[in-house]
């Protein structure tokens, strides 16, 4: 909940420098789950229908709705800058967030740069968020 916070906070639309990968799966884990709560009562209303298509949203639902969007509207910003931090981290631009767009590879290769490990060492984007020496020596 403290990376949620963290970026949340000190990090809204920082784009700048790099972010480790606990701070980034936390973030998304944190956002999917405030995701599913909030869009939770349109779901079990149009799920339980007998013909979802037809199915007139209840008050709850509406809110709920309403409320998922300005959240997703509030949380885009730090969510864009948290993934673009997180490829920094791994030596990528920013750029390569585009890849999402690629239909069918592009949102596992993605995913696949998210799971990477940091690059070890200061980058052109900051230092390493782990702290980790780049000469890989032990530091006595």
């Amino acid at each position: 909940m403290n990376e949620y916070l963290n970026v949340i906070r000190n990090h809204y639309a920082d784009f700048r420098g790099r972010a480790r990968r606990r701070e980034y799966w936390m973030f998304y884990l944190i956002n999917t789950i405030i995701s599913l709560i909030l869009y939770l009562p349109f779901i079990v209303q149009t799920v339980g229908a007998p013909d979802p298509e037809s199915v007139m949203p209840s008050g709850l639902a509406l809110v709920s709705s309403l409320l998922f969007l300005l959240y997703s509207l509030a949380v885009f910003l730090p969510a864009l800058a948290v993934s673009v931090r997180r490829l920094h981290d791994t030596g990528r631009s920013g750029w390569w967030f585009l890849i999402n767009f690629v239909p069918l590879v592009g949102g596992l290769v993605f995913f696949i740069f998210t799971v990477l490990d940091s690059q070890p060492g200061p980058n052109k984007w900051g230092p390493n968020p782990k702290g980790m020496q780049s000469s890989g020596a032990a530091a006595w």
